[in-house]
């Protein structure tokens, strides 16, 4: 970088912007991506959100000569970065499990987890699983969702309930319930599920495993 590129730099950084100067703005953002990592659930987006802070806090504390500062979150975007690894290539176990009744774990199961199913099946009541068929999916050793289906004939069911857990909502354990049971549902006389949605994120999920929109319904042909 040159003499004037140096100069140039250093006055587009000391721009004000409602009397502060550009690069404390640049801090008072490192700050808030950092407090957004912290809240939220899924590990993978907690660790990507805290790497672009951390990696913000960097810059913020090398420029202003605060090198503890930007020692430290160079060393946390390291980290970030490790973890990020292991856990975007790690190979997973995944298993699955089919009933064709519900248990007293999944009660268990969909009580603990109540509040989060109301955000995405707000209209889903506990009373409706007496009749459903359950896939449950245990990745790690940890159950990461289930997917209860209602049986409407004529080859067609209904997905009661489709949640997955925060930590693990990638979608790959929608996807590895459907590959796993598809021939398992087709042997039961099952090859066409419908199911309805209004929330924005569960529909991007629908159409992520393969769901198709057909007016109010979304439909999947196995």
């Amino acid at each position: 970088m040159t003499h004037n590129d140096t100069n140039l730099y250093t006055t587009f950084m000391s721009i004000e912007i409602f009397e502060l100067p550009l690069i404390e703005w640049i801090g008072y953002l490192a700050s808030t991506i950092v407090l957004i990592s912290l809240s939220l659930s899924s590990i993978v987006k907690l660790r990507i959100f805290n790497l672009i802070g951390a990696a913000v806090f960097s810059f913020y504390g090398f420029y202003i000569d605060a090198l503890p500062v930007g020692i430290m979150n160079l060393a946390i975007c390291v980290f970030n970065i490790y973890y990020l690894r292991s856990l975007l290539f790690k190979k997973e176990v995944f298993e699955g499990i089919w009933s064709d009744k519900p248990d007293k774990y999944l009660r268990l199961f969909l009580d603990y987890h109540k509040k989060d199913i109301q955000r995405f099946f707000p209209d889903f009541n506990v009373e409706q699983i007496e009749s459903t068929q359950v896939l449950m999916a245990v990745r790690d050793m940890n159950v990461a969702g289930v997917m209860l289906l209602s049986n409407k004939g004529n080859g067609t069911a209904q997905v009661v309930l489709d949640y997955v857990t925060p930590q693990y909502r990638d979608y790959k354990t929608g996807k590895f319930l459907l590959k796993k049971f598809k021939q398992t549902m087709m042997d039961k006389g099952l090859h066409h599920l419908i199911t309805q949605s209004t929330n924005s994120m569960h529909i991007k999920y629908l159409k992520t495993i393969g769901f198709k929109q057909s007016g109010e319904l979304f439909e999947l042909m196995l």
